[in-house]
């Protein structure tokens, strides 16, 4: 085995916090199954596969027995075979048989497509494989209906191309056997609650032309990945498949912290340029080497810096690429073919190559900042080392997440703690993919949509027109296609489209929530959008849109808003000493009323003015924390104040952590006197209308949450409390401090009896 590519930690500044070797594993290998058709397993030679992996071979098995399973191994482990050769095995035996292969993205799609056309080649049957998404063109899509025998597709396609006009796609929902959902990992909150929807319908269907397909799942490690998969599918008999039985080469993960540059603000240096100082010298030498950034507007910056440490070398731009989204489909296929070819040595890229993309032999992988979950950093950390021995490299930034990742190495190495959630019977996504399928079949009387019982909800459709009832069946009456009004990503329609006017066209820059709009997108405030600054010179709120340019200034935009909290139902709590806990039904109000300008680094407020919007209201769920009176009184109203502020802060984002989410996913507040507890209090809401699931595994996760909490704060090595711990609160005094003491109060009152 080659040597590792070297790394030298007396070269930086920054603190190592983590230098681990992961040994090579030996391939524990299974033969081929004994039922497999000869012309199968000649094909399998062919491409040098002579023999399986145990999980292959266990995989293989359960889907032969008619079994769901969910298949759990790390990267370049040779999942993609666990689901290809049960359904290439039946298709030989019965080519009347039809499978469908869901992925979360066009290019994984494209990807798996080529891996698969290059195995079915030989076999006796002309097996026809293509994809069904909106790059199709008009002519291959009848095609592909009446004689696809594995369509492979996207969930948002499933929803609105391909479920509504089932009558279309008769010959593969009559012969359907099989459903493929790689990536699931990635069906968890909102997108999964959607999706988990998406397949009720789908299973609909199927019954109504006499199929019941077998669902095959490929997921990375996670926590609950069977569970996952039952609440997704709907289905208690799942065998999961989680011991890998493919070789690893020898593996060296190294974490690094860029050194503070001013401890009072938790100012550190740079991740970008730390991260370039890393990968420039492999990238130089030869070494191919990957690059993680965070947002597009990174990848760009990171790919401008290491071409000039390439230079002056004239194939600097060929040996080093970009890739992200935006990039036409051509181009990342040609970057693709040229990281496989080793004619590309170094590629900076979004998450956009962080699932099964097969580019090849990478030595070395660079994560400028934290990915945003654990699976997500062992997905990137996996793009190298495929096919022999790689270095892995973290280097982090100065955000809450990324400073308790690298601060704690054991979190990382140890069992993964994170959990995929999703709850399908929310109200709002329920109604909606309700409406879909009643425009796809009529609904009979007592009928259910999955297991949710939906005869309320049709009963409101029939007294808003949606819907009418005749002879003991539901029918839609609209002439409104409602899966169009579905956005599997957002839970609403009505999120304000952000827009840069700045080109001769103005282009869509993204959109925001409704709720949070009055915060970020005011008239004068300045948007940050992937380490950008945006000046927001207009927003139409009757359109639902915000005009926004690139600016450089010095300072930010802090929007002063009241929120308060209302409970409206209390699920379980009050529970514990010191802090209490519990969860329930909340209504958020906010209201922006006024914005303020601050200056970095110095925080000297610099200029204000009004903001003129109406008061927002959310309905959703939330887990929130009482603090015993005894605990409080003992501080001053304005340190108690800070500390509820920190405490909120810190909470959550520990959350967003466990419970696999993005921070933007969920709100928090701190309230010195609750309108409804009349006591201190901090609550972590989800943003979602009715809530995803969030809130209930927080009050389980209660005492882990505030330990990890505490852990934030005290390991932060600034000095009173900054962005990276307790958030912006203006260098409060006693702030870190009295934040510190609310989270360790419930063990402190268990010492003290």
């Amino acid at each position: 085995m080659s040597p590792l590519p070297p790394f030298d930690a007396a070269n930086f500044q920054g603190e190592v916090t983590l230098d681990h070797l992961l040994p090579a594993t030996e391939a524990v290998f299974a033969p081929l199954p004994s039922d497999l058709k000869p012309e199968l397993a000649a094909a399998l030679r062919t491409r040098g596969v002579e023999r399986l992996y145990s999980h292959q071979a266990e995989a293989y098995a359960a889907v032969r027995a008619g079994r769901h399973l969910v298949v759990v191994t790390p990267t370049a482990s040779g999942k993609t075979l666990c689901y290809n050769l049960p359904i290439l095995q039946r298709l030989l035996e019965n080519p009347e048989r039809r499978a469908i292969y869901l992925f979360p993205t066009k290019a994984l799609a494209q990807d798996q497509l080529a891996e698969l056309g290059a195995l079915k080649r030989g076999l006796a049957i002309d097996l026809r494989v293509d994809t069904y998404d909106g790059d199709t063109p008009p002519g291959r899509r009848t095609a592909i209906k009446e004689a696809g025998h594995i369509v492979m597709t996207n969930p948002d396609m499933l929803h609105t191309g391909v479920l509504p006009h089932h009558t279309r796609w008769r010959k593969l929902f009559s012969s359907l056997e099989f459903v493929v959902i790689d990536e699931l990992h990635m069906y968890r909150g909102l997108f999964g609650s959607q999706v988990s929807n998406v397949i009720r319908r789908l299973k609909r269907v199927c019954a109504f032309y006499g199929s019941h397909p077998t669902f095959i799942c490929a997921s990375a490690t996670i926590a609950n990945p069977r569970e996952l998969a039952q609440r997704l599918l709907e289905e208690d008999d799942i065998a999961l498949v989680d011991r890998s039985g493919a070789p690893r080469g020898e593996r060296r993960l190294i974490f690094y912290n860029p050194p503070l540059l001013n401890r009072e603000l938790g100012v550190r240096k740079s991740s970008m340029l730390e991260a370039r100082r890393i990968a420039a010298p492999w990238i130089r030498a030869g070494t191919q080497t990957i690059v993680f950034c965070r947002s597009r507007l990174q990848v760009e910056v990171m790919l401008s810096y290491l071409r000039e440490d390439l230079a002056p070398r004239l194939d600097a731009r060929q040996r080093v690429r970009g890739y992200r989204a935006g990039y036409l489909p051509l181009h990342r296929r040609e970057i693709e073919a040229g990281l496989r070819a080793g004619e590309i040595t170094g590629v900076v890229s979004t998450n956009a190559l962080e699932l099964g993309i097969d580019i090849g032999s990478l030595e070395t992988s660079v994560l400028v900042g934290y990915p945003g979950t654990i699976s997500s950093t062992w997905q990137q950390l996996g793009r190298a080392g495929r096919r022999a021995g790689s270095v892995g490299v973290f280097v982090a930034s100065s955000s809450p997440l990324d400073q308790f990742i690298v601060r704690h190495p054991d979190y990382f190495l140890n069992a993964n703690p994170e959990e995929g959630l999703i709850d399908p019977d929310n109200l709002l996504i329920l109604a909606g993919h309700l409406q879909a399928g009643l425009f796809e079949l009529p609904f009979e009387d007592q009928e259910k949509l999955g297991r949710a019982d939906v005869n309320d909800l049709l009963q409101v459709f029939q007294e808003d027109g949606s819907a009418t009832r005749s002879a003991g069946r539901w029918f839609w009456s609209r002439q409104a296609f409602p899966a169009e009004e579905i956005h599997l990503r957002r839970i609403a329609a009505d999120n304000v489209i952000i827009i840069d006017t700045s080109h001769p066209r103005p282009q869509v820059l993204g959109e925001m929530d409704q709720f949070s709009t009055p915060v970020f997108l005011h008239e004068e405030a300045v948007y940050l959008h992937e380490g950008a600054q945006f000046h927001v010179d207009r927003l139409d709120w009757d359109e639902k849109k915000a005009y926004v340019r690139p600016v450089e200034v010095d300072y930010y935009t802090d929007a002063l808003s009241s929120v308060a909290v209302q409970v409206l139902d209390t699920f379980a709590g009050p529970d514990g000493c010191g802090l209490a806990r519990h969860h329930g039904e909340v209504k958020i109000t906010s209201l922006a009323s006024m914005f303020k300008k601050i200056r970095f680094h110095t925080h000297e407020n610099i200029g204000s003015g009004p903001i003129h919007l109406p008061e927002q209201t959310l309905h959703t769920t939330g887990y929130w924390l009482t603090l015993d009176q005894d605990l409080w009184a003992a501080l001053g109203r304005e340190t108690l104040e800070a500390g509820l502020q920190g405490m909120a802060h810190s909470l959550r984002h520990v959350a967003s952590l466990r419970l696999m989410c993005d921070p933007r996913d969920l709100g928090s507040v701190a309230e010195v006197r609750s309108v409804t507890t009349r006591l201190p209090t901090v609550t972590v809401y989800e943003i979602y209308p009715g809530g995803v699931g969030y809130a209930a595994r927080m009050y389980d996760l209660h005492h882990e949450l505030l330990d990890d909490a505490a852990s934030l704060v005290r390991e932060c090595q600034c000095l009173a409390g900054c962005p990276s711990c307790i958030g912006p609160l203006h260098m409060v005094e006693g702030a870190k401090a009295a934040c510190l003491r609310l989270l360790q109060a419930p063990s402190e009152s268990v010492l003290i009896a």
